[in-house]
């Protein structure tokens, strides 16, 4: 049952246990044991709202960074990993297969500030041989939401 309540949240982080119970055929009461047990153990992490700032009033610049690292002595990537991710800037950090080792997805208000995130704090991390920035130009979809356009959301309202 955790994994049916935990791909319901995942998908609005707004439901209710009450509208869980219903949805899984069990009671509000083990619904909420089930989440405070999963949020201790932190399964669940925090409860996120997706927002398409495209929409807002509001000037950013998104960039797919990618970074090429030495691995170091007992820690592998790890450690350049946790350095990069402690940056406000880097809003996803993940280690990848391929010819660089990490991407970092990064936020920041201007083309400037992104060129210099990566010039000025990314690149003179010892042991960063190098890294590749692409600009996001445009977000279709993200975290499974289609942003513009496309189908209007199918789903059933929970009526109880």
């Amino acid at each position: 049952m955790l994994k049916e309540i935990l791909k319901i949240l995942e998908d609005d982080a707004r439901t209710t246990p009450k509208q869980i119970a219903t949805m899984t055929g069990s009671t509000e009461g083990e619904v909420k044991k089930i989440i405070k047990q999963a949020e201790e153990e932190q399964t669940i992490l925090r409860y996120k709202t997706l927002v398409n700032w495209d929409r807002v009033d509001d000037e950013h610049v998104s960039a797919l960074i990618e970074v090429k690292i030495t691995p170091q002595r007992d820690v592998g990537f790890d450690s350049i990993a946790e350095r990069i991710y402690r940056f406000p800037q880097a809003r996803t950090v993940y280690l990848v297969s391929g010819t660089y080792d990490l991407a970092v997805i990064a936020m920041c208000k201007s083309m400037h500030e992104i060129a210099d995130f990566v010039t000025q704090k990314l690149a003179p991390i010892e042991g960063v041989q190098g890294t590749m920035t692409h600009f996001l130009l445009k977000k279709y979809k993200e975290d499974g939401e289609i942003l513009e356009g496309g189908e209007e959301n199918k789903r059933q309202p929970v009526v109880l």
